[in-house]
């Protein structure tokens, strides 16, 4: 009888297919990551399109009533989706409302709760809105909060209401 030679055949060892595997887990990862934070860029820049609509349903407010909505409130609060009473639906078709409501805000905003949520505060004759970012103000930029400084983005009447409330 003689022996029979091995076959070589073909296909991956599993030392192989593990490396494969950890590369694949490394790339993918690094995507994600990448992903996270252009959703979150997305979401600011979403937060900064709110401020602005919500700047231009306060400004057609005062045209028409001579004054702004008077008070302070969250969006969580009791009136929910009309929480700056009189501008929706008349100036405004819906107030903003963060996507990320209910969690944690880094540097808090409104009467200083730590929820990420729109706030407005007004005495009539100045307003001031704000609402948390997910990344670092810098204090060059037109959004920048001197009262909340680094993670709330705002937009303001002017003083006194730029630097209170």
């Amino acid at each position: 009888m003689g022996y029979k030679s091995l076959k070589h055949t073909s296909g991956f060892t599993l030392l192989e297919l593990l490396v494969v595997i950890a590369i694949i887990g490394t790339l993918s990862s690094v995507v994600l990551t990448s992903l996270n934070s252009a959703r979150a860029k997305a979401r600011d820049a979403k937060r900064q399109s709110d401020l602005t609509q919500l700047r231009t349903a306060l400004e057609f407010y005062f045209d028409s009533n001579g004054s702004y909505p008077v008070g302070c409130w969250n969006y969580f609060e009791a009136q929910g989706a009309s929480y700056i009473p009189g501008l929706s639906p008349a100036y405004i078709s819906q107030l903003p409302r963060d996507s990320l409501q209910g969690q944690q805000c880094p540097g808090g905003i409104g009467d200083n709760t730590n929820w990420r949520t729109y706030y407005y505060c007004s005495d009539g004759a100045a307003y001031k809105a704000n609402v948390c970012s997910e990344s670092v103000i810098p204090a060059t930029s037109q959004w920048y909060d001197l009262f909340r400084p680094g993670y709330a983005w705002m937009i303001c009447s002017g003083a006194p209401a730029c630097s209170t409330f």
